[in-house]
């Protein structure tokens, strides 16, 4: 790629027009922003800098940082991190159209879900890459928790929707999230916050930062505690984040990326939906014995391995997790000339957990490493203004999980070993991008992703009577090449429109994890699991006809095959994943944001997905007898069609009271199925949020600015379900016919109620 000086400045001025940013709407962050064309200004109005370090003028900067025609929604800290009390990431990432939030296991665990990807699960996020300053916090089997993943560290989130394959590699089938903490000159100085409520919350939290000389450096360090507003239901995390830069000269920056974080949580019971209409929090559940009506038990052996059964509680059981999370990473970036940038990145990631939960206890250790190395270039392609990417990237993972019984009482107890997993799995892959200022309207992007994954394996079943033990192999060698192109066009008539298309494909590989649970939710052989492959179509216009009105509206149609769908055959048993051979989803997603009169802000994130199996046919057993269903034109279970945040706010804009500012927010989500035969529903639920806040600079003593703020959540204490895990249908073994929905709703081991009316408050000193 030749590079002339004089051809570069025009390029670099016809580029700009064609994606002018999106003015910013006065001194406040603008939490719904799509960031559709080249130079989009961040939340706020400021310059998006480089992540992980403040890149120097003329260095070239991420693909990431400024993607042409990507469908990304850019979430800033004013409404969700600055001036609240924010709990979980959950409460956060909600402001992106597209994306529903889920309670999940324990603590601030939530289930993240772009376009309805990953809305079956109930531990991990899959198919969605997860990024923190540059560094992929996803593993290479495509898991991701966001139990280490602290709100108040962070200064913006960009929420990447749609197939993301040709940007970001295996698993991004759904889209990529990318998590910016802030930066040590964004501090400047120290701060310490504290944050108490309901339930007995407890938040304490720390964070510093500064620049001197060529060193850069932000830490933040967290400790929370709560005791649930469920029974069994207590937890408390400790997370430590480290951001530091040296760059000891203009061409060359170095990064390091240090994340730690502990949990030790109870997990509460998930109860059927006949259960949770009885008793939606499981109180009163200390004990099975004398337990209150609705109450869930699970049957655990009495002697830990086979035979007669005793019901036991949560309590009783000792349900729970203790896991950790450590990740080191370091990036060294090189600009090889003025519009050229080399960087290369090498991560180390360990998930460690023990996790005795309802029947079972599993004990593993997963630690992985991530390399990428990629270079980016600005310059002219046969004249006109480009931006060149190449990327090369390699990850592997070593896994290895026991899976016992559990014991009953006195718990946890481990029972009988039942299972022995070890498994290899890695990723290489190369990936292109090319941007392309094809005038002064119009913008072209082509990508492409070509990655070999290859999974080896295997796992030990044991089974037990009183004749003796049973042992089965399943073993894995497993190798998928998949190849992902993407193409867009972005076309800017004038400053106040856009209109962007796009065509993207995406793969996810089964994990090793998914090969070894069978159909029956045991551990066993599932192998003949294929990659998922999904090819998307976006068609979207941002309008901003003014400073203080800014629309996206966005729409679009994906069609997969082999899709990995997950569900439980029932209660106490593993999850099990299989390929639906061809589906499809569609929807529209809104954006608004309208600064309408000085002071008051109107904020709305509308999500429409509608899913649809368009050629699976599932097959059931019971007895000595098994049928196959048709499921064409059902509705996939999990997805809610509709998801809205509504926000309306007004924060005092001179004299006085400046600083001063209050909110009221709506959380509404749509029923969904709970079964491939579409027979019974979990219901959807409204939910109304309150806040006030205050902040103000200090004059006098060291400190020199406070922020307050006060949230009541769920305000007319709504009942609603947070979480509810996909169930298996079974059939009559007498007459071969499908079980009603009375059945299924009698099935435990599926719903989480949502949090009721709690206060949370808090506040923030700097210095």
């Amino acid at each position: 790629m030749s590079i002339d000086p004089t051809a570069l400045r025009r390029g670099t001025l016809a580029l700009l027009l064609a994606g002018s940013p999106v003015p910013a709407l006065g001194e406040t962050s603008v939490t719904l922003e799509e960031l559709s064309v080249e130079g989009e200004a961040a939340p706020g109005g400021t310059t998006l800098s480089a992540f992980g370090v403040a890149a120097p003028p003329g260095s070239a900067s991420a693909v990431i940082e400024h993607p042409v025609g990507e469908v990304v929604t850019a979430i800033g800290r004013a409404n969700t991190i600055a001036d609240r009390p924010a709990t979980s990431i959950g409460s956060v990432l909600v402001n992106s159209p597209g994306v529903s939030v889920r309670q999940g296991n324990g603590g601030r665990d939530v289930i993240i879900s772009i376009r309805g990807n990953n809305a079956r699960s109930t531990g991990v996020i899959k198919n969605t890459v997860v990024l923190e300053d540059g560094f992929i916090l996803t593993q290479p089997d495509g898991a991701s928790r966001f139990d280490l993943t602290d709100p108040h560290a962070y200064s913006r989130i960009d929420v990447f929707r749609g197939p993301q394959s040709p940007l970001f590699g295996n698993y991004a089938t759904g889209g990529a999230i990318a998590f910016r903490t802030r930066t040590g000159r964004e501090i400047d100085g120290y701060e310490i916050g504290v944050d108490a409520g309901s339930f007995g919350y407890l938040s304490n939290f720390f964070t510093v930062g500064g620049v001197s000389g060529p060193f850069e450096i932000s830490l933040f360090a967290s400790d929370v505690r709560a005791n649930g507003y469920q029974d069994h239901a207590s937890y408390d995390t400790q997370t430590l984040n480290l951001l530091a830069s040296y760059t000891p000269t203009p061409d060359n920056r170095f990064t390091l990326k240090v994340i730690n974080n502990t949990l030790d949580a109870n997990i509460p019971s998930r109860s059927s939906l006949a259960q949770y209409r009885v008793n939606p929090y499981q109180r009163g559940c200390a004990a099975a014995a004398i337990a209150a009506p609705g109450c869930t038990t699970f049957n655990l052996f009495r002697n830990g391995a086979f035979g007669a059964t005793v019901p036991v509680t949560a309590d009783e059981g000792g349900f729970g997790r203790n896991d950790r999370r450590t990740v080191v990473a370091a990036r060294w970036e090189h600009d090889l000339d003025a519009f050229t940038t080399w960087r290369t990145q090498l991560g180390f990631d360990e998930r460690n957990f023990n996790q005795p939960v309802f029947t079972n206890a599993y004990r593993g250790s997963f630690p992985s490493v991530n390399v990428l190395t990629d270079v980016t270039q600005r310059g002219d392609l046969f004249g006109l203004p480009a931006t060149g990417y190449v990327a090369l990237a390699y990850s592997a993972l070593d896994s290895h999980t026991t899976t016992y019984n559990l014991a009953p009482y006195g718990g946890p107890r481990l029972g009988a070993l039942i299972g022995d997993q070890a498994a290899v799995q890695s990723n290489l892959g190369g990936r292109a991008r090319l941007e392309l200022a094809l005038s002064d309207r119009w913008t072209g992007v082509l990508g492409f992703s070509a990655e070999n994954t290859t999974i080896t394996g295997r796992n030990l079943a044991y089974s037990y009577a009183a004749r003796g033990a049973t042992r089965t192999v399943a073993d894995a060698d497993r190798s998928f090449l998949n190849v992902a192109p993407e193409l867009a066009l972005v076309y800017r008539p004038d400053e106040t429109w856009a209109l962007r298309g796009r065509v993207a494909t995406g793969y996810a590989t089964p994990a090793a994890s998914n090969l070894f649970v069978t159909p029956a939710g045991l551990p066993g052989n599932n192998t003949q699991l294929q990659t998922q492959e999904n090819l998307g179509f976006d068609l979207g216009l941002d309008w901003t006809p003014t400073e203080t009105l800014r629309l996206s509206v966005t729409g679009f149609y994906e069609f997969f095959r082999n899709e990995l769908v997950s569900q439980s055959p029932g209660a106490g048993l593993q999850s099990y994943t299989f390929n639906a051979p061809a589906s499809e989803h569609r929807g529209i997603e809104v954006g608004a944001d309208w600064a309408f009169a000085p002071g008051w802000r109107g904020t709305l994130a509308y999500g429409l997905d509608d899913q649809i199996y368009t050629r699976y046919s599932e097959q059931l057993s019971a007895g000595s007898l098994t049928r196959r269903f048709d499921r064409a034109g059902n509705h996939i279970p999990g997805v809610p069609a509709h998801q809205l945040l509504a926000r309306i706010g007004y924060d005092v804009p001179a004299g006085p009271l400046a600083g001063l500012g209050a909110f009221v927010e709506t959380v509404a989500q749509g029923d969904f199925y709970l079964d491939n035969a579409n027979q019974l529903k979990a219901p959807g639920y409204v939910v109304v949020n309150a806040n006030i806040h205050y902040a103000t600079d200090l004059t006098a003593g060291y400190a020199k600015r406070l922020s307050v703020y006060l949230e009541v959540r769920n305000v007319f204490d709504t009942t609603y379900v947070g979480s509810a895990q996909t169930l298996a249908n079974s059939m009559n073994a007498t007459t071969g016919a499908q079980n009603n929905a009375a059945v299924l709703a009698s099935t435990t081991g599926s719903v989480f109620a949502g949090a009721p009316r709690n206060i949370v408050g808090g506040m923030r000193l700097s210095f």
